[in-house]
C-alpha cells in the first residue's frame, strides 16, 4: 500500500543529527525535523548556546532533542562525537553536515592556517561525521547525508577561494559517496544556500554588500533559515527517496541574472 504525501514527509521513528544546530539553519532544520516526528541531536561549540537552542527545538514536541558540545575543526572531538551518539542511539539516521565558516582572503594573502582551518571545518569534518555514521545506516538499509553547500559553489566572488573551494568539493563527495552508498538504500545530496540572513553574513558584509547580494536575487531579498527547511525535509524523508547525488539550488534565483 502507497504511503499518503503526509506519511512521505513524515520523520517519525528517524533520529538526525544536525552540526551547526544551534542557531540559522541548523536550528531551523532542528526544529522543522523534530515537528515531523524526528528525535534530534544538534552539535556546536558553545554550550550555553545548545541548551536553549535544545529547550526552543523540543518546545511542545514529543522527541527527544539532545546537544553535544564539540567543534568541528578538531578531529579528536569529532570522532568522539560519533562513538557518543552510537552509543547513545545506536545510529543516527540522518547526517545533516552544517556547520561551516568563512575567512575571505585574497589568494595571494591566503595563509596555511586560514586555508586549513577552512578546508577542515566546512569538508574534512563532513566526511567524517559521514564515514564514522554510514556502517551503521548500511546495516538498518535507510539512510539520509545532507551536506549544507553554498551557491558560492557554483559562482562566486573575490576573496572567497577557500569558501567556494570547499562547497563545490561537498558536491563532488556527494557524487562519489551516492554512488557507494545508494545500494544501501541511502541517499547523499547538498543544499546550496543563497544569501540567507544568518549571523554569519549578517556581521561580516558591508549595508552595501547586504544589498548587493539582494539585487542579485530574483526575489530581491536575503531568505530566511525556516526557507532551507523545506529542501532539507525533502532530501531527509522518503519524499525525496528518489534523489541524490545532486544539490538543491535554494538561492532565491540568483542564478538567473546575467549581466544588466
Amino acid at each position: 500500500m502507497s504511503k499518503s504525501v503526509q506519511q512521505l514527509f513524515s520523520l517519525s521513528g528517524k533520529t538526525a543529527l544536525i552540526t551547526g544546530g544551534s542557531k540559522g539553519i541548523g536550528r531551523a532544520i532542528a526544529r522543522g525535523f523534530a515537528e515531523v516526528g524526528a528525535n534530534i541531536f544538534i552539535t556546536a561549540r558553545h554550550e550555553d548556546e545548545l541548551k536553549l537552542a535544545a529547550a526552543e527545538i523540543g518546545e511542545g514536541l514529543d522527541v527527544q532533542v539532545e546537544y553535544r558540545v564539540c567543534d568541528m575543526i578538531d578531529r579528536n572531538p569529532v570522532d568522539q562525537l560519533t562513538a557518543d551518539l552510537l552509543a547513545a542511539a545506536g545510529r543516527i539516521d540522518i547526517l545533516v553536515n552544517n556547520a561551516g565558516s568563512n575567512e575571505p582572503q585574497n589568494l595571494v594573502d591566503t595563509t596555511d592556517e586560514s586555508w586549513d582551518r577552512i578546508l577542515e571545518l566546512n569538508l574534512t569534518s563532513c566526511m567524517r561525521l559521514a564515514r564514522g555514521l554510514a556502517p551503521a545506516m548500511i546495516e538498518n538499509n535507510w539512510g539520509r547525508i545532507i551536506h549544507l553547500s553554498s551557491v558560492m559553489a557554483v559562482a562566486s566572488n573575490a576573496a572567497r577561494g577557500a569558501y567556494s573551494g570547499t562547497k563545490a568539493a561537498l558536491l563532488g563527495m556527494a557524487r562519489a559517496h551516492a554512488l557507494e552508498l545508494g545500494p544501501h538504500n541511502i541517499t547523499v545530496n547538498s543544499i546550496a544556500p543563497g544569501p540567507i540572513a544568518t549571523d554569519l553574513p549578517m556581521n561580516l558584509l558591508s549595508d552595501q554588500q547586504k544589498k548587493q547580494f539582494s539585487d542579485r536575487t530574483a526575489l530581491l531579498r536575503w531568505g530566511q533559515p525556516i526557507e532551507m527547511v523545506g529542501p532539507a525535509l525533502l532530501l531527509a524523508s522518503d519524499a525525496g527517496a528518489y534523489i541524490t547525488g545532486t544539490m538543491i539550488l535554494a538561492e532565491g534565483g540568483m542564478m538567473c541574472r546575467t549581466f544588466e
